[in-house]
């Protein structure tokens, strides 16, 4: 049996009967962990080339998403005959998991995810997406979602917040993401899962690129990955904001704005050492050593490959 993930925007209660067809290749991400970045890349793959039949919001939508009508989505998703990237939030104890359909899942120091999800929250449109909401399955259940924890105007306070916060409301914390992180490494043995992370995609986009394409069966060239690498750095992604990120021209403030530099280590200003010990324990009563050592660094730069840890 599957966990239920329900917020205000998510319900993987949506996968219920949805059809998986053999090669599909289901992303599936903790929010802000490069999400659009995944599936810019499994589309340039896909498509061998920058240029797609659709923008990305309607070839990979997102399924769990809660302000599009569940029958929408699926239609996308049935009229297509191309190799299909399904995108999710929900980890994967929460999804259905099959030998023939290939898994991505996506890690990045959850530190930065928690600076970037702030930025997420502050350039979205919440009455747009309450009234998306209730257009596509009725606002009647609200008081019924896990409540999100209130954010204080203290940057030190939301993060301790973040460490402390273990209930899944939706509002990304550490347990959280360490967990749907941890539901993939307990699988990265698997010949269909491929573990992946935003900071070697930083490192080594080209590199990353033939190694996304090997776990999805398509050959490429080093060349070719260079060529293609090249149409999905965030500059460009950005450029094509409109094609690129999900619900452009609809919940956001400013679209290019989701797109973020993708900066680094941007938390430290707002901690204390009691912070980071705080920090530090609450990871290790959460994740394995090797599972916390390459949530935080990636593949390239702690040498934990998940393939082989």
């Amino acid at each position: 049996m599957t966990v239920r993930y329900r917020s205000l925007i998510q319900d993987n209660a949506r996968w219920d009967g949805f059809v998986l067809r053999p090669s599909d290749v289901v992303i599936s991400t903790p929010p802000k962990c490069g999400t659009t970045w995944t599936q810019m890349l499994c589309a340039l793959l896909i498509f061998d080339g920058p240029r797609f039949p659709a923008p990305l919001s309607q070839l990979s939508p997102w399924l769990d998403q809660t302000i599009r009508p569940l029958d929408e989505v699926s239609a996308l998703y049935d009229a297509q005959e191309h190799r299909r990237f399904i995108k999710t939030h929900t980890p994967l104890d929460g999804l259905p998991l099959r030998d023939d359909v290939t898994y991505v899942v996506v890690g990045r120091d959850p530190r930065d995810v928690m600076i970037s999800m702030e930025h997420h929250w502050a350039n979205m449109d919440l009455e747009r997406v309450l009234a998306l909401r209730d257009r596509a399955v009725g606002n009647h259940d609200l008081a019924t979602l896990p409540p999100r924890p209130p954010l204080s105007d203290d940057p030190t306070e939301r993060f301790r917040a973040f460490v402390r916060e273990t209930r899944y409301t939706g509002a990304v914390n550490l347990t959280q993401v360490l967990h749907h992180l941890d539901t993939a490494w307990q699988e990265r043995h698997a010949p269909n899962m491929i573990l992946c992370h935003y900071a070697d995609y930083s490192t080594d986009l080209p590199g990353e690129l033939v190694r996304l394409a090997r776990a999805l069966g398509v050959d490429i060239t080093d060349e070719r990955a260079r060529e293609l690498a090249a149409e999905a750095t965030l500059d460009r992604m950005r450029a094509r904001a409109r094609e690129v990120i999900p619900n452009a021209g609809a919940i956001w403030k400013n679209d290019r704005a989701f797109l973020r530099t993708g900066a680094f280590g941007e938390w430290r200003a707002r901690v204390t050492e009691d912070d980071l010990v705080e920090y530090d324990a609450t990871v290790a009563a959460i994740a394995s050593p090797g599972l916390a050592t390459w949530a935080h660094h990636g593949r390239l730069a702690s040498g934990t490959d998940p393939a082989i840890a």
